[in-house]
C-alpha cells in the first residue's frame, strides 16, 4: 500500500469511527484514538493491513473507556 493510499484509508477509518461513535464520543476523541493507533504501527514494514489494524485498535481504545459499548458499524 502506498503512503497516499494508506493516508486515504486512515482518513476513511477516522470518518467511519466518528459516525459510529457520534453519540458517545467527541470527534477529537476519535481522532486521538486513531492517531494513537496509527503511531503503534508506524515502524511496521508491511503496510497493507495497517488501516484495518488501526481501526481495530482505535475501536478498542474508544470502547475501553466506556464498558458495555461496542463500536459496531
Amino acid at each position: 500500500m502506498t503512503g497516499v493510499r494508506e493516508e486515504e484509508a486512515i482518513r476513511t477509518v477516522t470518518e467511519r469511527l466518528k459516525h459510529v461513535y457520534s453519540a458517545t464520543r467527541a470527534p477529537e476523541d476519535v481522532e486521538t484514538a486513531v492517531a494513537q493507533a496509527t503511531a503503534a504501527f508506524g515502524d511496521r514494514p508491511v503496510r497493507d493491513f495497517v488501516p484495518v489494524l488501526v481501526e481495530r485498535r482505535a475501536r478498542a481504545l474508544l470502547d475501553e473507556a466506556e464498558p458495555g459499548r461496542r463500536g459496531e458499524a
